[in-house]
């Protein structure tokens, strides 16, 4: 089945380029010394919102008429997806209402606010500020820009693939934060149409690992939410996933669940050794790969997605190590 085309990844790079600039990629020496391989990471913690959600928020958003932008937009996220969405939307000088659960931190929070967003705290879950998104969309005509299960903020997050294949044409393995799957999708997608010898894995935390526990079902699960340092990771995939759930279940080769510590020791690795804040999500492929025995002697590509993350936290890893 096609759930995307790679024109449609074109068209994406091209409608986004005056909000998303290329992201770099930093050969890591102590990754590569560690593992006996030769790890790259893609910094998408770079773009201004501090995520690659920038680019498929910026690529459904540019996809809409003026007619229906003029109403405004709604999103549910766990931060860097609505920071995204509030984004674009102050630079397009339209509405814009950010459902999030009182689980998002305050750093996410206070940005928010600072994008000029409405910002509304519905519950303890994802799934309830999504269907708070709802009624915002019947009630007063908002546009729901959902997080990952699109095929344009798919599109979008599929052009990081195509910088990868720029910066490291000899790459061998794709490291990829996983929750709802679009990320994933979208970089697998465009890799494994290129190059199906690529490897995909996909890393998450092992509380509230929803699209691991729905691979393992062979269908979308609901999960409590708990708390974790990755926190960009909670929420659901949707009962009724279109696209991120089948396009995880054809691309990815592996799914690695990781545990906190190795999550707090991937943090300040990154910050020890790169001198770079990264946030839990972005911290679990580091995690993963100091502790990985199968990368030695390939091209390793780690996405770091995102660096918003309170500062306390940081403070208070910093004093536990």
């Amino acid at each position: 089945m096609t759930y995307l085309s790679f024109r449609e990844v074109w068209e994406a790079k091209k409608r986004i380029s005056s909000f998303v600039h290329p992201t770099p990629i930093l050969y890591s020496e102590p990754l590569s010394d560690h593992t006996g391989a030769h790890v790259h990471l893609k910094l998408e913690h770079t773009h201004p919102t501090g995520s690659f959600k920038l680019r498929g928020a910026a690529n459904k958003i540019l996809s809409l008429d003026d007619k229906v932008l003029k109403k405004g937009v709604t999103t549910f996220s766990t931060g860097n997806h609505g920071i995204s969405v509030a984004y674009v939307a102050a630079e397009l000088g339209i509405p814009c209402t950010v459902c999030i659960s009182n689980r998002v931190p305050k750093a996410k929070v206070n940005r928010l606010k600072k994008l000029h967003a409405s910002v509304e705290v519905v519950g303890s879950s994802q799934d309830e500020a999504e269907a708070r998104c709802a009624e915002l969309e019947r009630e007063d005509g908002m546009t729901v820009i959902k997080p990952f299960d699109d095929r344009e903020i798919i599109a979008g997050q599929g052009t990081i693939a195509l910088e990868i294949m720029e910066q490291c044409p000899e790459v061998d393995e794709v490291i990829i934060p996983l929750s709802g799957g679009g990320l994933l999708s979208g970089i697998a997608f465009v890799m494994k149409s290129m190059e199906p010898s690529i490897h995909i894995t996909g890393v998450t935390m092992k509380k509230g690992a929803v699209m691991h526990e729905s691979l393992a079902k062979g269908k979308p699960v609901i999960l409590e939410e708990s708390y974790t340092l990755a926190d960009s990771l909670l929420g659901g995939i949707g009962t009724e996933n279109r696209y991120t759930f089948p396009m995880t279940q054809a691309y990815m080769d592996k799914g690695v669940l990781v545990e906190e510590s190795q999550i707090e020791e991937g943090l300040i690795f990154t910050l020890e050794h790169h001198k770079m804040v990264v946030e839990g999500a972005a911290a679990t492929g580091i995690g993963h790969v100091l502790h990985s025995n199968d990368l030695k002697g390939k091209n390793v590509v780690v996405v770091l997605s995102g660096n918003n993350i309170d500062h306390d936290v940081v403070l208070n890893l910093l004093a536990k190590s």
